[in-house]
């Protein structure tokens, strides 16, 4: 299973178009907030299902705060991040996560890359495709493949 993994694109979709068409076949998409209102355009451009929550920038929205999934066996928290102050680092939400049994816990808000898989738990942004922060400021994603053995890899892009 291939699971493209985005956030805060903030309405600006045409990297996460640009991504579709190079990243090959995706069967899921998860964005993870602050996508402003164009949730249906990013929908219907994955050809797959699409799971997004609200980021602090998604005013008047109706997505929900976290969603939980399970994702190739794993128990997986997507959250934007913001309620749990990640700009300050991400140890609470790493907390949360053990706290409640998740597998992954996949957030965004900050902009900046995340790949860190200590303490049994995977802790996953995937930046920012329109507004990156990280050192260079390249548009970034994560793929995350899960094998049939449930082995889970995560791979970070750049565009």
């Amino acid at each position: 299973m291939r699971v493209l993994i985005v956030s805060d694109t903030h309405r600006r979709n045409e990297n996460y178009l640009r991504v579709l068409e190079e990243a090959g076949k995706i069967d899921m998409v998860i964005h993870c907030g602050d996508a402003e209102g164009s949730e249906f355009l990013l929908e219907k451009a994955a050809d797959c299902p699409l799971h997004i929550v609200m980021g602090n920038n998604d005013f008047f929205s109706d997505l929900p705060m976290e969603t939980e999934l399970d994702i190739g066996g794993k128990k997986v928290l997507i959250t934007h991040g913001h309620y749990y102050c990640v700009s300050n680092g991400y140890e609470l939400l790493k907390d949360e996560g053990k706290a409640r049994g998740f597998d992954v816990v996949m957030y965004g808000h900050t902009h900046r890359p995340v790949i860190d898989r200590s303490d049994d738990i995977a802790i996953i942004n995937p930046g920012s495709l329109t507004y990156p922060r990280q050192e260079g400021r390249h548009p970034s994603y994560i793929i995350m493949e899960i094998d049939r053995t449930g082995e889970m890899d995560f791979s970070l892009h750049y565009l």
